[in-house]
């Protein structure tokens, strides 16, 4: 099976969309960013999930607060005294403030993933993955009024991202969870809140994590090793991993990865502005392979979304990634 190209999600906000958030202008955008990915020659593509950009949290490219804002029973105004006390959560410092409180039973509420999915589908013929924040993360980053507990939080979140994401058929759904990487004693009911929602998706089931990428920054420190057992506990077809800014010394941890699970491997920085060469990327997708095998890699792409970078740049790392691919299946 030949590596494929993709990205993992986000794509920077074109200029002209800020302060004109209109579906047709939002429209134009994502094509934009479709057809760049088209151009580049990425096999699988992404919105740029330009529809979730918040101008006033910029950090987080609406990762989290476009689907915390939306949700019933929980509550994002909060006072002095609830930020005083989100504040001296050490795991969240990261953040000046906390994405929400858990007030209630959490429902859909004007969530709506269904339609964003619809919006965009017909804006392309090539193969296109749907990408969606994983119950983990989003429970981390929420104070709890009401379940008792963060398992609670996260079956929580789960159940309502399971009914939304069993009704759409992209050719791959993407769950990311960038908090997992720096705690995997959260693992057993972590696992149990992702394998809820991947195990509602009719289509090819993929799990992205990374260790933050808040504002440009790294925030969870931890290794692959520790993650094993999170990452054979999943209802994955495959993985998508960050080596690239960390380098690749940690690839033989998935050589003992369930041979069910296709791995992608994260083989350009995104929090580095300089564009790799297609020799850089080529060497980086051989070393891969050969320390895990070429049959095990499945794909190759950013270690995270671009959503921090100028245009250029992003799209000319898009444009390395496959000519570097292209390299390397060459000379195989």
């Amino acid at each position: 099976m030949a590596i494929k190209t993709t990205v993992v999600g986000s794509y920077p906000t074109p200029h002209w969309l800020i302060g004109d958030t209109s579906r047709t202008t939002l429209r134009d955008a994502i094509m934009v960013v479709l057809k760049t990915q088209e151009l580049a020659g990425i096999d699988l593509l992404a919105d740029g999930e330009l529809n979730r950009f918040d101008p006033s949290h910029p950090e987080t490219n609406g990762m989290i607060d476009y689907f915390v804002r939306q949700l019933e029973g929980i509550r994002t105004r909060l006072s002095v005294a609830e930020l005083q006390r989100f504040r001296s959560m050490p795991a969240l410092q990261y953040r000046a403030d906390a994405a929400g409180l858990v007030v209630g039973q959490i429902e859909e509420g004007t969530l709506n993933l269904v339609r964003d999915w619809e919006f965009v589908r017909p804006l392309t013929r090539h193969p296109l993955k749907f990408t969606c924040t994983g119950p983990h993360m989003l429970s981390k980053v929420l104070m709890d009024r009401h379940y008792g507990s963060p398992r609670g939080v996260c079956l929580g979140v789960a159940r309502v991202l399971k009914q939304h994401l069993q009704m759409i058929n992209a050719d791959v759904i993407q769950i990311d969870e960038a908090n997992i990487s720096g705690h995997p004693e959260d693992t057993e009911w972590a696992l149990q809140g992702i394998n809820m929602v991947l195990e509602g998706i009719t289509g090819e089931r993929a799990v992205h994590i990374c260790f933050g990428n808040y504002g440009g920054q790294t925030v969870q420190k931890g290794l692959w090793k520790d993650l094993l057992p999170y990452l054979n506990g999943l209802n994955a077809n495959h993985v998508v991993l960050e080596f690239a800014r960390r380098g690749f010394d940690e690839l033989e941890v998935l050589k003992d990865l369930d041979p069910k699970i296709g791995i992608g491997i994260g083989v350009v920085d995104i929090k580095d502005t300089s564009i790799e060469s297609p020799d850089q990327i080529a060497k980086r997708i051989e070393h891969a392979a050969s320390v895990l095998g070429v049959d095990r890699i499945r794909y190759v792409h950013p270690d995270c979304g671009f959503w921090m970078l100028q245009r250029s740049v992003a799209d000319g790392k898009m444009h390395s990634l496959v000519a570097g691919r292209n390299l390397f299946a060459g000379k195989q």
